[in-house]
């Protein structure tokens, strides 16, 4: 548990990686101020090394001097551009997708690589000192060829913040992010056996029993729910939990985490609270939820009148639709946990596929009615995901495509869009089967 949120904070940390090629920075300066001692100690490897390489101290000096100056105008201008992009991320598209320019690795390492080659150059200025026995330098022009690096380094960074103030690109990789996580995190629904009803029957019967409250520790959004080290922590105290709160929510002292039940007279001093990770922040790592919302805030955004982008919509729609596409294959974990004994240990009321797909259409909807193409979109992207999955899910979807319809004001759609919009409902209808119960708008 610790080691997960550990790792969720560097990875959502924007000094980690440039820390981590400043310090290698500081050791390279020291190993290569030992390495003209070794070359002029060793007359084969001498040599070999042509001879313009070699430098006097004087013309060392001004070298790194030079390097050293502009590599610290590179970090500046980086840090500019950066600055530029998560403004135009806050402004135009939603403030939560700041996180996945700041955490993507290149970022990251872009600003690492100038930080270090500018620590390296400077040091290098510091720690280069002339001898009786030694007045030429071989490493002043491993330092001409870092900066060399680092110059094809800012130009692929001039590449990299391109593409990623574009927005579809950036709905790309929010839409691969997620797909990602759905395959880590879940289960196909033919690889997971479902416990029988039968097999629930405690849950019912710890309603009799006297109930031990669990209260947040800290204020904060809850950024991690240790299911299995509560289930392995309430077989060996022989208690029933249940979890009162879900991933994201925001808490503060008085909340109530856990409700447990104990099934005999031992008591326990176990503190349950630490499996749960509570943050200043939600947690962009590991929620599937975060990027659902990310992509309907950007789809939001783009349908407001003070940018009018119904494409940019249509875009994230379309993705949506693919995600869920996903989703509606997978099992999704149900409220029941038990051990390995098959006794129940900890109940979670997760949310389930009508959860996922009413929380990604309601609000781009509703905003979304006096355009015809988001609706074409929306009942297109729905069609698919029915296509594509269980009747289960095909029934939660046209309950969610009546919820729809219903919001349509027929009186103001014009012939052809009532067209094209009844021809895609039949579709969506045929998909779903309930077909014969739709009646297309006359």
């Amino acid at each position: 548990m610790l080691s997960s949120t550990l790792r969720s904070k560097i990875r959502s940390s924007f000094w980690t990686i440039p820390s981590i090629y400043a310090l290698i920075a500081v050791v390279l300066s020291f190993v290569s101020v030992a390495i003209d001692p070794y070359i002029l100690s060793h007359q084969k490897i001498y040599n070999m090394i042509p001879s313009i390489l070699f430098i006097d101290i004087e013309l060392a000096r001004t070298i790194l001097s030079s390097i050293s100056a502009s590599l610290l105008t590179m970090t500046t201008i980086t840090f500019s551009t950066i600055l530029v992009v998560l403004t135009t991320f806050l402004s135009e598209f939603s403030p939560r997708t700041l996180q996945n320019f700041i955490t993507n690795p290149s970022t990251q390492r872009v600003l690492g690589i100038f930080v270090g080659g500018f620590i390296y150059s400077i040091l290098l200025l510091l720690l280069l000192k002339p001898t009786e026995q030694l007045s030429l330098f071989f490493v002043p022009s491993l330092a001409v060829f870092l900066a060399i690096i680092c110059l094809m380094v800012f130009v692929f960074f001039i590449h990299h913040t391109s593409n990623w103030i574009q927005v579809s690109n950036l709905i790309h990789n929010i839409s691969i992010s997620a797909t990602q996580k759905i395959d880590e995190q879940l289960s196909n629904e033919d690889e997971v056996h479902e416990d029988a009803p039968w097999e629930d029957w405690e849950s019912e019967e710890i309603k009799n029993k006297p109930v031990h409250k669990i209260f947040s520790h800290k204020t904060g959004y809850i950024r991690k729910i240790n299911i299995q080290g509560l289930i392995k922590q309430a077989a060996k105290d022989d208690v029933i939990i249940r979890v009162e709160r879900q991933m994201g929510e925001y808490v503060n002292f008085e909340t109530t985490l856990l409700s447990i039940w104990k099934l005999n007279h031992q008591h326990s001093k176990i503190h349950y609270e630490k499996y749960i990770s509570i943050g200043k922040k939600k947690a962009p790592i590991d929620d599937i939820e975060f990027d659902l919302t990310k992509l309907v805030e950007i789809a939001l955004r783009s349908l407001s009148p003070g940018i009018n982008d119904p494409y940019t919509a249509i875009n994230c729609i379309d993705n949506l639709g693919r995600i869920l596409d996903k989703l509606g294959k997978k099992y999704l974990p149900k409220a029941y946990h038990h051990d390995k004994n098959r006794n129940l240990r900890v109940l979670w009321d997760r949310p389930d596929f009508r959860y996922y797909l009413y929380k990604c259409f309601y609000q781009i909807t509703y905003h979304g009615f006096k355009d015809i193409s988001v609706l074409l979109a929306i009942t297109k992207s729905l069609t698919i995901i029915a296509h594509n999955n269980s009747t289960r899910r095909k029934e939660v979807i046209w309950e969610l495509t009546e919820y729809i319809i219903e919001g349509i004001n027929r009186e103001t759609l014009l012939s052809l869009d009532r067209k094209y919009l009844n021809e895609q409902l039949v579709s969506l209808a045929t998909a779903t089967g309930h077909n014969k119960r739709f009646k297309p708008f006359s």
